[in-house]
């Protein structure tokens, strides 16, 4: 049903106006990348402008309830992360908003793989010699992270193999990596995009990749489950809209989103980044979030992994 605020609106002819994107990230970022190669194509294909706006701050939580709370138009849309969508619930005693009473998911436009990477230096050839060196020093075993979602990420795979290791945060993904370079800590799981160039600068060694499938970019890196290790941790960044936008919004802008995301162009701008180019329906996006919010949750209680605010 349409809001009595905009009925009058003829949903036939959406979009009439220019609609707008909002990234919960200051641009540069994969995020903001992503809304805006698709943003160019949904703009080309729909005859109207389609404006990124960013909106940092709070790990994406600004931005997500301002989105929320935005008219269910189909104007006003969200580049959702993983981390705002189904790890901040995990970990956060308290949202502004709620993932899944307040949002439409739309379509799953990118997913991140994960690595683990450890200093080229280290000793460590492989998982299990991570895993056997930490149980033997627990003392000095750890990991950086700049975020909820590496750290859930990490605190999975200590669960999965029972080595302990102590998370050391930092600001920012470089931040973590450089950390493993410069010794100051045992490994990092980073996303691919920031990891990439140290791995095959040799500076890092990638151990293993937390995907189901090995990666087109590092062929000879073994998946965590290769390598005995049951971890599958990918990321991804999607597109939802408040709950309440008209169903035939939905399925157009479903749609289109899924075309885009098998354009030929878009798909090797994305994998230039080191993201894979998605693209489903909405229903397979919501069931993606409703496993994703009930995995990191639990991983997040079997870890004690709280942030109060």
């Amino acid at each position: 049903m349409a809001s009595s605020a905009w009925a009058a609106e003829d949903i036939t002819k959406y979009p009439s106006r220019p609609i707008r994107i909002i990234v919960g990230f200051t641009p540069g970022g994969g995020n903001d990348i992503i809304a805006r190669i698709v943003g160019q194509k949904l703009s080309e294909s729909l005859g109207q402008p389609v404006i990124i706006e960013n909106k940092p701050g709070a790990g994406a939580i600004l931005a997500t309830d301002y989105v929320a709370k935005s008219a269910p138009d189909g104007y006003t849309l969200l580049v959702g992360a993983s981390g705002a969508i189904v790890i901040n619930p995990a970990v956060y005693a308290k949202l502004p908003y709620d993932p899944v009473q307040d949002f439409i998911p739309i379509s799953t436009l990118g997913s991140f793989p994960l690595i683990l990477v450890v200093n080229a230096k280290s000793p460590f050839k492989s998982v299990s010699d991570l895993v056997t060196y930490a149980k033997s020093n627990p003392d000095k075993a750890n990991y950086s992270s700049s975020s909820a979602a590496f750290q859930l990420a990490t605190e999975m795979f200590k669960q999965k193999t029972g080595a302990p290791m102590q998370m050391i945060p930092y600001k920012g993904a470089n931040d973590s990596v450089v950390a493993v370079i410069t010794g100051e800590v045992t490994a990092t799981i980073a996303d691919a995009g920031p990891v990439s160039s140290q791995v095959k600068g040799g500076q890092v060694r990638a151990l293993a990749v937390a995907a189901p499938q090995r990666m087109a970019e590092f062929p000879d890196v073994p998946t965590m489950k290769e390598s005995g290790a049951d971890v599958d941790a990918v990321l991804w960044s999607g597109i939802l809209a408040p709950k309440g936008t008209p169903p035939e919004i939905v399925k157009k802008l479903q749609d289109e989103f899924m075309r885009i995301a098998r354009i030929p162009d878009v798909v090797e701008r994305l994998n230039l980044l080191t993201i894979n180019s998605v693209g489903n329906s909405s229903e397979e996006f919501s069931r993606i979030i409703a496993s994703d919010i009930a995995r990191w949750t639990e991983v997040a209680r079997a870890g004690n992994i709280k942030i109060e605010q």
